[in-house]
């Protein structure tokens, strides 16, 4: 009985003796390969073969990271440690490196401001050693050359200090002999006060007699005052022509000491006179050796109108000239009303031994009316106490209807005020400045001859 054969499959290639399974192709996959053996009794199954791409990466990968490990370990291992510390911060991994630039350029940022800084510095220094001349001369500093720059550096630092500016005028007249110095205004002055203003006034004397001293009225706060006061010296044209005037403005403070802005110190000798002097001129730092120190006094006022009295109380005085051969003084202070320029009422406190700083405290009551208080002056002098010799004044100031500056200021605040004490510190002015501006009448009347 024949055999039949079955038909050959025409798909099924024949290998000398090799049976190969064959896969039908997807749509998906790349044409199956058969790969030869030597051995021929194996027989090979195809599997679906992987993508090229991943192929090729995953085996450059492993290449990679075997020639990183085998070359440097260090450096595997801090690429293990950086993965896995990355790994354990609960952010994403985009969220991590956004922060880690943010932060490079901020320290980048920092240190590009550090270096401009130091640069801008630099510069500076370079250009102020520039400007004092640091200069060397064969090499070698010249120490002389340097210390007289460093001075006229200094030199010009002081002169270009702006202490404001004064406007004023001088007129002579020839058949009065009378000097009239007018002080206008001020422009641009040194702030004095923490507020950044001053309240400003100025003085007026002449030199080398100084026998009166003129003030002006004090405006507050302000830097630019606007005064408009003249004020009358009677001089010899001769003794003009040798004189100086000197116009200063203060910055007034009521508890302390008054505090020189500037003055302005004119030889009248160089002045032509043949018309009126009215010209701006820049205030200069005050000369050293202005004028000698007497010493200042505090003492309050107080005025009732109802009842007609008139309280002074001496607080104190500082800084006294000394009068004994110890340099000490034993200072007691005078009080006297003068009534239409003749003395009309007096008392004096206690004196203090061996001091240029005494304290008083000591209140003083005296009867003026309402109708008196507007023609009334009050003096005030420190005297040297001497058991054996005569007493000898210290220095003198009065107030009133006739007082001008700080002293007609502190008069005027007391009449704005009444019944409230109002205190005050005034500089000490030499007797012959005060009688001289006063003119006081020596003879007191008796007292049903004045006319009140």
């Amino acid at each position: 009985m024949p055999t039949t054969r079955p038909p050959r499959n025409p798909t099924t290639p024949k290998h000398n003796g090799l049976t190969t399974t064959a896969v039908p192709p997807t749509a998906t996959s790349s044409p199956p390969t058969t790969h030869p053996t030597t051995h021929p009794t194996t027989h090979l199954t195809t599997h679906p073969t992987p993508h090229p791409t991943t192929h090729l990466t995953t085996k450059f990968t492993t290449t990679l990271a075997s020639t990183n490990t085998t070359l440097n370990p260090i450096a595997a291992v801090a690429s293990h440690y950086i993965n896995d510390l990355l790994n354990r911060i609960p952010l994403p991994r985009w969220a991590v490196y956004t922060i880690f630039v943010c932060g490079g350029l901020l320290i980048l940022f920092s240190c590009l401001c550090i270096c401009i800084k130091c640069c801008c510095k630099k510069g500076k220094k370079r250009k102020k050693n520039s400007k004092t001349g640091s200069k060397k001369v064969d090499g070698k500093t010249t120490s002389a050359l340097v210390q007289q720059e460093a001075s006229d550096t200094d030199y010009g630092a002081t002169k270009q200090e702006a202490r404001g500016k004064l406007l004023y005028s001088l007129e002579y007249n020839t058949a009065r002999s009378e000097l009239i110095v007018g002080i206008k205004q001020a422009n641009g002055l040194k702030a004095m006060d923490l507020g950044k203003s001053s309240d400003p006034y100025s003085r007026v004397y002449i030199l080398p007699d100084k026998n009166k001293t003129c003030e002006t009225k004090v405006l507050k706060n302000t830097l630019n005052p606007m005064y408009n006061e003249h004020f009358q010296f009677p001089i010899s044209k001769s003794n003009l022509l040798k004189s100086i005037v000197v116009m200063q403005v203060y910055d007034f403070n009521r508890f302390s000491k008054h505090a020189i802005i500037g003055e302005i110190r004119l030889e009248l000798g160089k002045v032509d006179w043949n018309h009126v002097m009215e010209e701006w001129q820049d205030l200069a730092e005050p000369a050293k050796f202005e004028e000698e120190n007497l010493g200042e006094i505090c003492f309050s006022l107080r005025y009732v109108p109802t009842a007609g009295k008139l309280t002074v109380i001496i607080l104190e005085a500082r800084d006294l000239k000394s009068m004994d051969v110890g340099g000490n003084s034993d200072p007691y202070v005078k009080v006297v009303l003068a009534l239409d320029k003749r003395k009309w009422k007096k008392k004096k406190t206690t004196y203090k031994k061996k001091t240029l700083n005494p304290y008083y405290n000591e209140s003083f009551v005296f009867d003026v009316s309402f109708d008196q208080i507007q023609r009334v002056n009050l003096v005030i002098s420190v005297w040297d106490h001497d058991n054996v010799s005569r007493n000898d004044p210290i220095g003198k100031i009065f107030l009133g209807c006739d007082a001008s500056g700080n002293q007609l200021k502190h008069w005027a605040d007391m009449l704005s005020n009444p019944r409230r004490p109002v205190a005050q510190w005034h500089n000490l002015l030499s007797a012959e400045q005060v009688n001289s501006t006063l003119t006081l009448k020596k003879k007191i009347p008796l007292a049903d001859k004045i006319p009140f």
